[in-house]
């Protein structure tokens, strides 16, 4: 969730945020509620990124959420009357339905978790139910960051802001994108350096920061060759893509190297790695073939306007909104205890399948983002709950956190992996290509220029204006902007505000500049400053250090043997 608090209310702002709450995280958080109610603790491991929980935890959102729920509460009464007038009269309660249920959302957040979502997360926690993990402080794109210094900036302030939310060290990560890189003579695949430099791997960060484990796309593990034709379009990215398999394909494969995304495995520095389950994801994920896409769920796209709730099911003819019939709520979710009780049939027999060949038990990992339940697949959240229902019930196949698997059972191989992401084509084309490499052009100096700041400026006179300058480039680094430019997913929304923290970093950048040198803030440039420190305020605790220059990258080091 990319930071949206202080651009006002819009189809593309504060509401994703509120949409996410209301559909997302309370009803998972009530799910865990009525399942630790039945004696069931799932351990799911979930990530909460750093700056959605900045978000979830400022003020602003709070009064904002509530006053989202009556809103929404206020446009269902409308609803109601309207077709207690036109008809028909199926569809006047939905309308109740949804009044109800955004009066009990809004009674959730005040008063069973006392306006405090992540609080409620850190609730589970404590009570055994779920293992919480981070990802990068605003989910930036860590492959391509021009310097390591923006890299370990993103962990740090992710594991600090973990600590003080929620009074531990994170163990797991939650990659943006899932995009790995390992170290090699790197060289920046957009900009004008053509400076060729040996890179830290993704890896080493983690295990500096305390971090045990992370995740990865599998095709990673079996080492497949993801770049396709991307490389034709884009030349910058077919070099990258050489080097990083060079590098991959000079490191010695010692002899017990084994691959499979069933196993974790150990890199070369201790950290471990898991990979997602494509059978899984597939019975979930997939709108066409997976749960989501029964006929008698409710339907994303068609909502009734001016309130934009939705009154109809995905109907059999998924491609045309004017066929789509009324939501059934009765016969949807008559649905997700048998679609619950096929997963877990799903992982017995994937996991059945892979002792059958490995002579051993495995590890299966669903990977899926947040907002598909609830938001995308509105019963998600029930399914959730009837998953871990029904997993319980099997006692056939063990629910367990990535905590829980590194405890249980130390790596059994080593390997190496090769350099790649879970966006489509397998590596980065997503997150850069011709649509959205101006938006590397820009960061690459920014992020060179705050790694200087943070090494000469911390602690003197220009120290507030570098820490918003860092507050900047942290909101310009997420991953979602170039996402959204390439898919054309609210793309000019994307661009404004890449475009808009660029520049209020150099102009900040500008006035350090200009204070270390012994100058003074005019009025104007100080109302500036303020104007930024309000709108763009994440991370309060911010330490410049984290972007302090490094010392000379780690050396590319061969696997050892297993230990």
């Amino acid at each position: 969730m990319p930071y949206v608090l202080s651009h006002g209310k819009s189809p593309h702002g504060t509401d994703w945020l509120n949409e996410s709450a209301a559909e997302c995280y309370l009803p998972i958080l009530d799910a865990l509620d009525r399942l630790y109610a039945l004696g069931i603790k799932p351990r799911w491991t979930i990530n909460v990124t750093p700056i959605l929980a900045e978000q979830l935890d400022d003020p602003s959102f709070k009064s904002g959420f509530e006053e989202y729920c009556e809103e929404k509460i206020q446009a269902a009464l409308v609803d109601q009357e309207r077709f207690a007038a036109e008809g028909p009269m199926w569809m006047e309660g939905l309308a109740a339905m949804w009044q109800r249920y955004y009066t009990r959302a809004l009674v959730q957040f005040k008063h069973q978790w006392g306006r405090s979502i992540t609080g409620a997360f850190k609730h589970f926690e404590e009570r055994g139910s779920v293992e919480l993990i981070t990802c990068g402080a605003t989910h930036g794109y860590f492959p391509l960051a021009g310097t390591d210094e923006s890299v370990q900036a993103q962990v740090k302030l992710a594991v600090d802001s973990h600590q003080r939310r929620f009074g531990k060290n994170p163990r797991g990560i939650w990659l943006p994108e899932c995009a790995y890189r390992p170290s090699y003579d790197w060289k920046a695949p957009a900009g004008e350096d053509e400076t060729v430099w040996g890179r830290k791997g993704v890896e080493d960060f983690l295990i500096e920061n305390g971090i045990e484990y992370f995740f990865v796309d599998s095709h990673m593990i079996r080492g497949g060759e993801p770049l396709g034709t991307y490389g034709q379009q884009f030349p910058q990215l077919a070099e990258l893509f050489a080097r990083s398999k060079k590098r991959f394909e000079d490191l010695p494969i010692p002899p017990n190297e084994y691959r499979s995304e069933y196993e974790h495995y150990a890199l070369s520095n201790g950290a471990i790695v898991f990979a997602r389950d494509p059978h899984t994801t597939v019975r979930v994920w997939s709108g066409d073939v997976g749960y989501p896409g029964n006929e008698w769920y409710l339907e994303f796209h068609k909502q009734l306007y001016p309130g934009r709730l939705r009154y109809w099911r995905i109907s059999p003819n998924k491609s045309d909104l004017g066929a789509k019939q009324p939501y059934d709520p009765w016969r949807a979710y008559e649905n997700i205890q048998s679609h619950a009780e096929d997963f877990v049939q799903l992982v017995k027999a994937t996991l059945a399948n892979y002792k059958g060949q490995a002579n051993r038990n495995g590890t299966l990992v669903a990977m899926y983002d947040t907002e598909l339940f609830g938001h995308w697949w509105f019963e998600g959240p029930e399914f959730l709950f009837e998953l871990g229902r029904a997993m319980h019930a099997d006692g056939e196949v063990i629910s367990s956190s990535g905590g829980d698997v590194v405890d249980q059972e130390t790596p059994r191989h080593l390997i190496h992996l090769p350099e790649g992401s879970w966006g489509e084509g397998g590596y980065h084309h997503i997150w850069i290509n011709p649509d959205n490499v101006w938006t590397w052009d820009l960061l690459y100096p920014a992020q060179k220029r705050m790694r200087t700041m943070a090494s000469l400026y911390a602690g003197g006179v220009a120290h507030e204006i570098v820490e918003q300058a860092a507050r900047e480039l942290l909101l310009a680094e997420a991953s979602d902007w170039q996402f959204l430019i390439s898919t054309w997913a609210a793309r000019d929304y994307a661009e404004i505000r890449f475009d808009d923290h660029l520049k209020r970093f150099t102009q900040l950048a500008d006035y350090a500049d200009k204070v270390h040198q012994g100058g003074e803030l005019t009025e104007e440039e100080t109302a500036f400053l303020r104007d930024c420190q309000d709108k763009d305020k994440p991370f309060p605790h911010i330490d410049l250090s984290f972007w302090a220059k490094l010392d000379i990258p780690l050396q590319p080091q061969p696997l050892g043997p297993t230990s």
